[in-house]
């Protein structure tokens, strides 16, 4: 198709990825953002985010004429085709995200946008915010669409490129398929649907997800009690298709910047239309217990007392693959570590030394966060930390015991290098 003429509001991590990404496609993307130290930074092809291809294609976009970045609302909006609003829809203090940045967006491009145009939310948006959003504007020259995005952190771009499916969301079907024109050349299955379903797809898909490791959460403690191995229940729960292999890895509990937003979200959803939803709402009450019974664990492992009690960790950010610290479970462990008096000192391969993220310590080498420790917990997957030499760490600590969260670490390996081992979904077998 023709390159079109975008405008991309919000520069954070969906708005960059989706303006890079179209410019890539070949369309013509003005990405705008409030914040002039970034905008000046991502001018010069200065990407802050641990992201794989994300800065080459920024790069590629700026060179190529086909992405600028501007502070605020772009200055000439009269010959734009299509107004993305990517910007933040955080959790507010009753439950329902909040839209106040999806308002004020509107409320100051409504008037200079030219007929004919397309808004489209990107953002993730409750159910009705697209009819919401269409009776705000006032224009009846201007349709708004819903195209929710299903980015994953460590492959936005690969997800963005080779997409699982599309969805795109509108009362006016040929408005919706003017967006999905945007994306060819991806070659992905699409949805065209109303807008109330389109948003109920991001928040159905995430919170499916959240309920799924809640599950495999409890399974794990389950297997600890019953003298099971997670791994084996897991491998013969994956080779069957109606389950499916992804997301049933056992860890600390889930985080970032959308599970624990969006369940929260999609919970204050249902009650206010008077529905009632006890799956999702014991998923998050799993999470909150899952973190404590990490932290449990920690403290039995080190004697019964975290007091004064040094404590090596490995792992910050959320998950592997990223420097997201939003919301992350290895963090909410560390707070409650902190609270009974341990002292923390940790390791991230995208955390840098001197950070200070919540309670703990940040050095440069997973062999200083070891150092005179009385215990290791592993609390985020970084695959470096299975390649370790442990035997090499067994030498750091003050009491070689290591409680592996994520049922990463090679038993065998770390065993013979003198380590006691707790690891999730596995019997403690003392040794």
């Amino acid at each position: 198709m023709a390159a079109r003429r975008i405008a991309v509001m919000g520069a954070g991590y969906v708005g960059l990825t989706t303006a890079a990404c179209f410019a890539r496609l070949g369309h013509q993307v003005t990405c705008a953002d409030v914040d002039p130290q970034r905008v000046a930074a991502l001018s010069k092809a200065e990407v802050d985010q641990h992201e794989p291809r994300l800065a080459e294609l920024v790069e590629e976009g700026l060179r190529e004429g086909r992405l600028r970045f501007v502070v605020g609302v772009p200055a000439n909006l009269s010959d734009v085709d299509f107004l993305f609003l990517a910007v933040p829809t955080p959790t507010g203090e009753s439950g329902a995200a909040d839209l106040s940045a999806v308002v004020d967006v509107l409320t100051r491009t409504r008037e200079r946008l030219p007929a004919g145009c397309v808004v489209v939310i990107k953002s993730t948006v409750p159910v009705g915010t697209t009819m919401r959003v269409t009776k705000l504007l006032e224009r009846p020259d201007v349709t708004v669409v819903a195209n929710p995005e299903f980015l994953r952190e460590g492959h936005a771009v690969e997800d963005f490129l080779h997409p699982q499916r599309i969805v795109v969301g509108s009362e006016d079907e040929a408005s919706a398929l003017r967006v999905l024109a945007l994306y060819a050349g991806t070659d992905a299955p699409a949805v065209i649907t109303d807008s109330a379903s389109a948003e109920l797809v991001k928040y159905a898909s995430n919170c499916f997800l959240a309920m799924k490791l809640s599950y495999v959460n409890t399974l794990a403690e389950l297997c600890e009690q019953a003298g099971a191995d997670i791994d084996d229940v897991t491998e013969g729960m994956r080779l069957d298709e109606r389950i499916g292999a992804a997301f049933l890895d056992p860890g600390p509990g889930w985080g970032g910047s959308c599970l624990p937003k969006d369940t929260k979200a999609l919970l204050s959803t249902s009650d206010k239309l008077d529905v009632d939803f006890p799956l999702l709402r014991a998923a998050i009450d799993t999470n909150t217990h899952q973190v404590r019974r990490v932290a449990g664990k920690v403290r039995e492992a080190v004697g019964g007392s975290l007091s004064g009690v040094r404590i090596g960790v490995l792992g910050l950010t959320f998950k592997a693959g990223t420097d997201d610290l939003r919301d992350s479970p290895a963090l909410a462990v560390a707070q409650l570590l902190a609270a009974e008096g341990a002292e923390l000192t940790g390791y991230d391969p995208c955390v840098p030394e001197g950070a200070s993220p919540g309670p703990v310590r940040v050095v440069d080498t997973p062999q200083r966060a070891a150092r005179d420790a009385s215990a290791i917990v592993v609390l985020t997957e970084w695959p470096e930390f299975a390649a370790l030499d442990w035997t090499q760490m067994a030498g750091q600590v003050r009491h070689p015991v290591v409680v592996d969260c994520r049922d990463l670490l090679p038993a065998e390996k770390v065993k013979a290098a003198g380590f006691r081992l707790i690891a999730t979904g596995k019997p403690d077998t003392g040794n």
